[in-house]
């Protein structure tokens, strides 16, 4: 999802009210404002602008994401993303957990007009910190207009979202707000014409098909069933500090 950009006046903000996650991690990653997560593990911490946030979900995990007090207060921008990568089938039960990463700890690559920040797994000869469970590729890039540089082959699967700005991926326009998906394994050409903001993202296939409902992910409709129950039984932890939730959906 791409959040944003959004401005917030004073006493207004985000309220995302606890809710559950099984059998994915949640990639959160900010270009702007802040964002205070809890988690029914006990953790409260606030991701700024730059900062990573990689949430295992594994067998079950409720988070809350709002804006702080302070914030709420004098008003502010956010606009940032939240990606949910499938795990593996032998990970997908795993023990929830959370890991924080700031910007200064993520592998950054420089060149004139050009800046590439590597948010997860690897790219371009560095490997970012977020305990990546495949092959993952999530890139942030900012390029002037009229750079171009080559996204590599490495990654099995690989595609190019833009979030400002105009670009060609392998000479076809991507508009803002659009994603192009590369259908081969050979290397292409990213070509900005206006001064852009892009993720590259992807990485290894998953190990068969995935089933979604709501905010949970699983590889059968057991899991899925089990999962949907236990919410409605509140039988999930609780985020201590936060006492509201988002019921189970009906539909």
């Amino acid at each position: 999802d791409h959040m944003g950009p959004a401005d917030f006046a004073p006493g207004a903000g985000i309220d995302v009210r606890p809710h559950p996650h099984t059998g994915l991690a949640t990639v959160t990653y900010l270009f702007e404002g802040e964002i205070l997560h809890r988690d029914s593990l006990g953790t409260v911490q606030a991701i700024e602008p730059g900062d990573v946030n990689w949430m295992t979900a594994g067998r079950g995990i409720v988070h809350s994401e709002r804006t702080a007090p302070e914030l709420r207060r004098t008003g502010a921008r956010l606009q940032g993303l939240q990606t949910w990568v499938a795990l593996p089938k032998k990970n997908e039960l795993a023990d929830p957990a959370f890991s924080h990463h700031p910007k200064a700890t993520l592998p950054r690559i420089s060149a004139p007009g050009l800046e590439l920040r590597v948010v997860a797994g690897s790219a371009f000869g560095k490997r970012s910190p977020p305990p990546v469970f495949t092959q993952t590729l999530f890139v942030g890039v900012e390029i002037d207009a009229g750079r171009a540089f080559e996204l590599e082959a490495e990654h099995e699967e690989r595609a190019v979202y833009a979030l400002e700005g105009d670009v060609t991926v392998a000479g076809t326009p991507l508009p803002p707000q659009h994603m192009a998906v590369i259908a081969h394994r050979e290397p292409v050409e990213v070509k900005a014409l206006t001064r852009a903001r892009l993720m590259l993202i992807g990485g290894e296939k998953t190990d068969g098909e995935r089933l979604i409902w709501w905010n949970f992910v699983a590889s059968s409709r057991a899991l899925l069933e089990e999962a949907k129950l236990r919410w409605r039984e509140q039988r999930f932890a609780h985020v201590p500090g936060d006492d509201e939730f988002i019921p189970l959906p009906e539909a």
